[in-house]
């Protein structure tokens, strides 16, 4: 029971650490009223990224799949708050599945959207400065890091993620999986990451996920990307 409590306030203490501070809004945003998150705004028009990705496929995305995780987020939040104040411990243990999965899904799309930009406003266009003799240090190249990238999202077993991570106690650059809606979390920090579930492509590529994780390049804000590593 005590083990059980340990984790449940870890957990909250790394949740209020999510919430957006005027420090972190560069490297993510969450936006929240009255604390309860909520969907954010795309800094770009659904259509803006055709022909790489779809304006159908970024609405059903954003307005659907990602509200759908703010919605379940927000109830796993006020059933957790409840249960903590009942010190119903059954019902924290329940919930923390549903709190890591739904809270992972908002932190990981809301990196996601400002990972995108359309080519107007400077999509695709390389890194420079230390990110990118970053790149060139940890895999050779920006070619050779896409190609160890896409390797990475080619091997994701069902739906999740691939992220381009920095280690905080080395500073070296590292790319991770993670399954499901798993955010990035303890050691590393998200540089940039992309979404490799069904929902992010099929409609457009079908069965072709290699195809839309070789285009995707095209649209990546490696400015984003920058900042979150600086």
């Amino acid at each position: 029971m005590s083990m059980t409590l340990l984790k449940t306030g870890a957990l909250r203490s790394a949740l209020r650490a999510s919430a957006p501070t005027a420090s972190k809004r560069a490297a993510l945003t969450l936006t929240t009223t009255r604390g309860k998150a909520t969907l954010p705004d795309l800094p770009y028009d659904y259509a803006a990224l055709e022909p790489t990705i779809n304006g159908k496929i970024m609405e059903l995305h954003h307005s659907k799949h990602h509200q759908t995780y703010v919605t379940s987020y927000n109830t796993a939040s006020d059933k957790m708050q409840e249960a903590l104040h009942n010190g119903d411990v059954q019902t924290q243990i329940a919930t923390l599945p549903l709190l890591n999965f739904h809270g992972g899904g908002h932190t990981n799309h809301s990196l996601f959207w400002e990972n995108l930009a359309p080519k107007n406003q400077g999509g695709g266009e390389p890194p420079s400065g230390a990110l990118a003799k970053s790149i060139d240090d940890h895999f050779g190249s920006l070619e050779k890091m896409k190609e160890k990238f896409n390797t990475a999202l080619a091997g994701i077993q069902g739906s999740g993620w691939a992220w381009l991570v920095q280690d905080s106690q080395t500073g070296a650059l590292q790319i991770k999986t993670y399954a499901n809606q798993d955010p990035v979390v303890g050691q590393f920090h998200p540089v940039l990451g992309i979404d490799a579930w069904e929902h992010a492509y099929y409609l457009q590529y079908e069965n072709r996920k290699a195809e839309y994780f070789k285009n995707i390049w095209e649209v990546i804000n490696w400015k984003a990307a920058d900042k979150r590593f600086t």
